[in-house]
């Protein structure tokens, strides 16, 4: 530990003992009770980690997944509610969920993605740039054997790895492309071969 964590160390370490020695001197009537409403702020606070621990697995459940009609080749996906349109492909037989981005040139892999579909992230050629919301990113150009939605397979897709830090991949237009038509209606991506 460095002397500025131990210095961060001791001066919560002091506060916490200064607002605990307020705190039961000014309720020491009533300290029972005092009890009570710690434990309950405690269970509280627990409750509040434990949800935030546990925030990617209740979003994948309450965001809607892609309904797919492949005998007709037609893909409706639902706007989640923090409205974007999320689509799960299989990427060289490995499950990544992507935000479909229209302004995105190509499928933009994020590291953590990229390395389920198989690829080594640390060992690409990133010298390729690319402009984002939050600047420019060096991106590694891959190419990916399989897509997979559905009975609806692409081969060969070419795709961006970012380089920078990315929470979600991005499915842009190199594979979009390969849809006849892309609408958007009442809330709902409707992708047509």
């Amino acid at each position: 530990m460095s002397s500025w964590q131990t210095g961060q160390l001791t001066y919560l370490v002091i506060l916490g003992a200064a607002v605990l020695f307020w705190f039961v001197t000014n309720h020491r009537q009533s300290f029972r009770k005092t009890i009570q409403q710690a434990m309950a702020w405690g269970l509280i606070f627990i409750g509040a980690i434990a949800a935030y621990g546990m925030w990617g697995d209740i979003r994948s459940t309450i965001i809607p997944q892609a309904t797919v009609f492949s005998e007709e080749g037609r893909v409706v996906i639902p706007k989640s509610p923090d409205g974007h349109f999320r689509l799960e492909l299989a990427i060289n037989g490995a499950a990544v969920t992507f935000i479909v981005d229209t302004g995105a040139s190509n499928i933009v892999l994020s590291q953590e993605d990229a390395s389920k579909a198989g690829f080594e992230p640390e060992s690409l050629p990133y010298f390729g740039r690319a402009l984002t919301a939050n600047g420019e990113v060096k991106t590694a150009p891959v190419v990916l054997e399989e897509v997979r939605l559905g009975n609806l397979v692409d081969k060969r897709v070419p795709a961006q790895v970012n380089g920078g830090e990315l929470d979600q991949s991005l499915l842009g237009m190199s594979y979009l492309s390969h849809w006849r038509e892309i609408t958007i209606s009442n809330g709902t991506l409707i992708l047509q071969r």
